[in-house]
């Protein structure tokens, strides 16, 4: 398997791959795929890769979408992973996320989030592998096919961008 950035001749097979995803009822709110131009509007343009196996087809994907358009969240992305059902537990989801972790940091991007449905175990271990940590629970977050929803809010903060500077040294106030 290999990574590879996605481009618009890799849409037909990642849609069909969303679509399962859809279809499982634990991988999204949404309800069906968007075309191709809806996709790549809602999407950063770095950070978009495909897994692929030696004949070419399309594995898996990952992308990150803004979190805001306000400019101090710039550094902030919503993280989208998505893997085949014909090929989960074969690592793709494990490398799909190493890939775009190290990607965003390349780009600037400081945190990582995911919403992730806690029935979606697969999907946590493959982000807790990648070193996202559980921040909180979203509790009837969202209705899908008239039930509410909770989801898990998973984090990642980069050890390379953003990271901590020392602070400036306090002023000193001896006495006069």
């Amino acid at each position: 398997m290999k990574l590879e950035t996605m481009t618009a001749a890799h849409w037909p097979q990642v849609r069909a791959i969303y679509e399962q995803g859809i279809a499982t009822g634990n991988a999204t709110f949404a309800s069906e795929a968007p075309g191709w131009e809806e996709w790549d509007r809602s999407h950063l343009a770095h950070s978009r890769l495909v897994a692929l196996d030696a004949a070419g087809q399309v594995l898996g994907w990952a992308a990150l979408s803004p979190v805001s358009n306000r400019c101090v969240y710039g550094g902030v992305a919503e993280v989208s992973v998505y893997v085949a059902g014909a090929a989960r537990d074969q690592g793709a989801g494990r490398q799909l996320l190493a890939g775009l972790v190290a990607q965003s940091e390349a780009n600037g991007i400081w945190t990582l989030q995911a919403g992730i449905f806690p029935e979606n175990t697969a999907s946590l271990r493959a982000h807790a592998g990648a070193g996202f940590r559980e921040v909180g629970r979203r509790e009837r977050i969202g209705q899908m096919r008239g039930a509410w929803r909770d989801t898990l809010l998973l984090e990642r903060r980069s050890n390379v961008v953003g990271a901590a500077v020392a602070a400036p040294e306090a002023p000193s106030f001896r006495g006069a």
